[in-house]
């Protein structure tokens, strides 16, 4: 097992669920942290409770990454001891509404589509170049089975993940003959502020995809994403599909009954 002890790792949508879990795991095994996100309180409060427990650095960064420009002008102006990131986790992700194409809002598409697909394109494209410089470097993009299966009204959300597992599939054989690895990690059912981002803070209906049943958790899926960084170098894990006991697959979960 490889240790994180001193790695510097940057973990985009940082203020919460999956990304807030793999902060804290992540500092519990030493490493140093940029946490990125839009919420600045939030990043704040995290960063503090972190340095804490655990006594580790950390660089908080309020940002966007739907703008290339904001996000470049970030990581091109990194602190010099900020500057070599070991491990990037392109966690930032989102789904708004539930809508079939025909009845869908414009604008959801493109918050989808510049956080899911662009941003995680920006970091990498940013980040990238550095890693294979050093030859050393691992990125995690964080999927979903629904890059796997579609489902009804979920076609953009469905198609924005797709595009992570084929990029990161893509990404693994533009980096062969490299030490950089490429990972990407598929969950069914997390129960984060997923539902309640893609039902714009509808708690009620936030509730509905988990009821009957134990979903997965943000720690389940940062257990799994330091499994894959921690692997000795000559192992890559190319690709996690993580599911709840009670999920079978995206159509078959078991419910109990009330």
């Amino acid at each position: 097992m490889k240790s994180l002890k001193n790695k510097t790792v940057l973990i985009t949508g940082a203020s919460s669920g999956i990304g807030e879990a793999t902060a804290k795991l992540f500092a519990q095994n030493g490493a140093r942290l940029i946490l990125i996100a839009r919420r600045k309180n939030l990043l704040l409060k995290i960063s503090k409770n972190l340095k804490s427990q655990f006594k580790t650095e950390i660089k908080t960064i309020q940002l966007d990454i739907r703008s290339y420009k904001k996000t470049a002008s970030v990581i091109n102006n990194l602190p010099e001891e900020w500057k070599k990131i070991d491990i990037l986790v392109n966690n930032a992700g989102l789904s708004r509404g539930l809508n079939t194409v025909q009845n869908s809002k414009i604008i959801d598409w493109e918050e989808m589509i510049d956080t899911n697909i662009k941003g995680l394109l920006y970091l990498t494209r940013l980040i990238l170049p550095d890693m294979i410089k050093r030859n050393s470097g691992h990125i995690v993009n964080l999927g979903s089975i629904a890059g796997h299966f579609t489902y009804p009204a979920g076609n953009v959300y469905s198609a924005t993940k797709f595009f992570v597992n084929s990029f990161t599939q893509g990404l693994r054989m533009d980096l062969l003959g490299t030490n950089v690895r490429a990972t990407s990690i598929d969950p069914g059912l997390v129960e984060t502020e997923f539902s309640i981002v893609r039902y714009r803070g509808d708690k009620e209906k936030a509730k509905r995809p988990y009821e009957g049943m134990t979903p997965l958790f943000g720690k389940d899926v940062a257990d799994t994403i330091l499994f894959a960084v921690t692997r000795p170098l000559h192992v890559n894990i190319q690709e996690l599909i993580v599911m709840p006991t009670a999920q079978a697959s995206l159509w078959h979960v078991h419910r109990e009954k009330k």
